[in-house]
């Protein structure tokens, strides 16, 4: 496998039997999907008769949601685990999505220039290159077609949200998810996707509120954000 750390894949595979319980340790994934779909939605301006791929789709969440909404949606993973999870997934909803497990690199020696919308959400902080990462997904876009990506910004605040706050005190995601050096400030990932040949269109934030327990999006990239990129 291209660009994969071993380690971070196992991390996933042995959570994967609890990827759709929306109260277990995927459970910030289920709140943030609604909102990052209407996003997602809204800066396709709709899904629906989209090519649409999602990279690092893990048991299908994202995936499965916008397949809901029309899209003609790929998902690939290089977790063999979470893959098996979300095809199983399919039987209970009956909606449509074409997994398979590869990494992005990988698919990008096969097409390129094939979808409108490509997604990566949650993935590049846990890869060895992310740089490689957001290359291949410029590849596979069409020419003017959308990508989102999200991620965790780098910087002491955010290492007090995201780790010690999220993991050890909130326990809000498995303690050991994520390690501070691999965060991606917005100016780094802004620089990688103009080397992609990707436009930045925004930065959006998402924040969580530990009292009311509701994320939110926002103009605070301080912890977590999406960035929504244009293929030039």
């Amino acid at each position: 496998m291209i660009n994969v750390d071993p380690l971070e894949i196992e991390k996933f595979n042995q959570l994967a039997h609890r990827w759709w319980d929306p109260h277990g340790e995927f459970k910030p994934l289920h709140d943030l999907n609604p909102l990052r779909l209407g996003l997602i939605e809204e800066a396709a301006g709709g899904l629906a008769g989209k090519r649409v791929l999602d990279v690092g789709c893990g048991g299908g969440i994202l995936a499965e949601s916008m397949a809901a909404r029309g899209a003609q949606v790929t998902g690939i993973d290089v977790g063999e685990k979470p893959l098996k999870v979300a095809q199983l997934h399919l039987l209970e909803t009956g909606h449509q999505v074409d997994y398979r497990r590869a990494s992005v690199e990988q698919l990008a020696t096969e097409v390129q220039d094939c979808y409108d919308v490509v997604t990566c959400m949650e993935m590049l902080e846990h890869v060895p290159d992310p740089a490689s990462t957001v290359k291949a997904c410029a590849a596979v876009t069409k020419p003017g077609g959308l990508v989102v990506f999200s991620t965790i910004n780098r910087n002491l605040k955010s290492f007090l949200f995201a780790i010690v706050g999220a993991e050890y005190v909130l326990g809000l995601l498995p303690r050991g998810t994520h390690e501070y050096a691999r965060f991606i400030r917005p100016a780094e990932l802004a620089r990688m996707g103009r080397d992609a040949g990707l436009n930045i269109l925004k930065f959006v934030g998402m924040t969580y509120n530990p009292f009311t327990k509701v994320y939110a999006l926002s103009s605070d990239t301080d912890v977590n954000y999406i960035a929504v990129a244009r293929r030039a």
